[in-house]
């Protein structure tokens, strides 16, 4: 169940990740290996989030389903101490967290700055990142391009390149062929059979210079920031965080940032063992079937969210008050003492008797509605088949 619940929730994660990045995908003219690679790096830093909540979903349903199936009720009966049911589950509940800490600390910074790097790399290939065939797009200021077609082996056909950024000289470029050729450190654009029309700005005198091959150097026209990756906070492996960089320039900006990523570091992988406790004190021990069991599922899963938004929201402001810091330890924290204290007293958490009663209610009242909604749908149905 963990696992069925993990997968499918990592794949929509991916899926939502990739189509925020399709103008990435799509403009930088790579290969479908190139893609695959990049969107591969979306995946570890989507495991640790979904973790807890599939592990959380994984506890509730099966327990639920053994309760059901009378087996909680079987092993209280044989005389089996609650440690049958709970030792188990904290077991995989520590192999889940310590998964989660080894993928959020080693594995994921490193897809993370592969990822970047890679766009870093698209960004520095101009022609790939902005060409779109029909479109005059605006290189940097009075530096426009414009192609009439690309072919799938990376050729472009009618090119046209718009070059005033001299106050003094207008260049306009124009080409039947291009083709980008890397030397070295050096993306060049290789235009083929065209002219060059240059112009005095001061006298408005034109002089045309035709040519079989001209090469331009585009990427030299980007600014720094765009040809090397911006690596924040959260990208940075465990022992930068902990020992960090004093000449960087996302650490000067905003140190504190830095510390509040070390401390979410320490503390989310724990999410997983306390959504756990959570699970185990609202499900683990047996009921009677006249019970409704939907209380345990919804209130574990509950729960488990408040705890998560709580975390959440206060980690979003903790880069820039550093009084909320001993809060990331505190929730968690406390969220699992409450749960141990419930399991350690036998106390069941769960809904109030009146909201169990007054959902058990209404669900029996729609359930009767559609029951009786099919009834006449099925039944004019069956009229009309007659006649």
């Amino acid at each position: 169940m963990f696992f069925a619940v993990l997968l499918s929730a990592v794949g929509v994660t991916w899926i939502v990740q990739v189509l925020g990045r399709i103008n990435f995908l799509t403009t930088s003219g790579q290969s479908f290996f190139y893609v695959l690679k990049f969107s591969s790096n979306l995946l570890p830093s989507a495991f640790p989030l979904v973790m807890p909540f599939a592990l959380v979903i994984a506890v509730t349903q099966t327990l639920s389903t053994m309760n059901q199936d009378s087996e909680l009720v079987v092993i209280n009966a044989a005389g089996a101490p609650r440690s049958a049911v709970i030792r188990p589950v904290l077991l995989f509940a520590a192999f889940v967290s310590i998964s989660s800490f080894v993928i959020a600390n080693f594995i994921a910074p490193y897809s993370t700055l592969n990822m970047r790097q890679m766009i870093a790399d698209a960004n520095a290939d101009v022609v790939n990142l902005v060409v779109q065939q029909g479109a005059f797009q605006e290189l940097a200021d009075n530096l426009y391009i414009q192609i009439e077609a690309r072919d799938s082996n990376g050729s472009i056909k009618g090119l046209f390149v718009s070059d005033s950024r001299d106050p003094t000289t207008d260049l306009i470029y124009y080409a039947k062929e291009g083709l980008v050729v890397e030397t070295g450190n050096q993306n060049l654009l290789v235009m083929k059979d065209g002219e060059i029309d240059r112009r005095d700005v001061q006298t408005g005198n034109v002089s045309i210079i035709k040519f079989n091959t001209y090469a331009l150097d585009l990427a030299a026209f980007l600014a720094a920031d765009e040809k090397e990756p911006t690596i924040f906070a959260k990208d940075r492996p465990l022992d930068e965080l902990l020992n960090p960089d004093p000449n960087d320039k996302q650490y000067k900006s905003n140190p504190l940032r830095y510390t509040s990523e070390l401390y979410k570091r320490f503390t989310e992988w724990s999410y997983a063992f306390v959504f756990a406790l959570i699970a185990l004190a609202a499900a683990a021990d047996s009921r009677s079937h006249r019970e409704a069991r939907i209380s345990a599922s919804f209130t574990a899963i509950t729960l488990s969210l408040i705890v998560f938004w709580m975390a959440y929201s206060t980690g979003q402001n903790t880069n820039k008050n550093a009084d909320l810091l001993p809060l990331l330890v505190a929730i968690p924290l406390f969220a699992g003492l409450a749960a141990t204290y419930a399991l350690v007293t036998n106390r069941q958490i769960g809904l109030p008797d009146s909201w169990t009663k007054w959902l058990k209610s209404n669900l029996a009242a729609r359930q009767e509605a559609f029951a009786g909604l099919g009834t006449k749908l099925f039944s004019r149905k069956r009229g009309g088949n007659r006649k």
